[in-house]
């Protein structure tokens, strides 16, 4: 499983900014990250966000706004946030958070594009079917 492996940079810290709705974890190869709340929920690595397979995710919409409530420790290799808007299924690696982090621009470029490629705006309200969670994930 990712953030298992001794090579793996391991956090240092990791705060919460509520008011800028932002992550901030720094690890201990020196690389110090500041990842938005948003960007999290859209990237969650939860089967509800990602889907089963290739192909199934589910595009976020109306996130922009989203706060962390809840951050718990899973075992010593992640955490799993609670986000205002209910959505308490993922958990982040130290692996996945050091990909987010680092890959931030490109992630948000990424995204940007399958808005528009849905034609959808991103402050958007989710889409009912999308909502409910029909693989029964919560």
């Amino acid at each position: 499983m990712a953030g298992l492996d001794r090579t793996s940079p391991q956090p240092t810290a990791i705060t919460v900014h509520q008011q800028s709705r932002v992550l901030q974890i720094a690890f201990d190869d020196g690389a110090e990250f500041h990842i938005p709340f948003e960007l999290m929920r859209v990237y969650s690595p939860s089967a509800e966000v990602q889907g089963h397979g290739p192909g199934q995710a589910v595009l976020q919409t109306g996130k922009r706004a989203v706060e962390i409530v809840g951050l718990e420790p899973v075992g010593h290799y992640a955490i799993q946030p609670t986000f205002s808007d209910g959505h308490a299924s993922g958990i982040f690696s130290w692996d996945y958070l050091y990909f987010l982090g680092s890959q931030q621009q490109e992630l948000w470029q990424d995204y940007e594009r399958r808005l528009a490629e849905a034609g959808v705006d991103r402050d958007a309200p989710m889409a009912e079917q999308a909502a409910g969670g029909a693989c029964g994930h919560h």
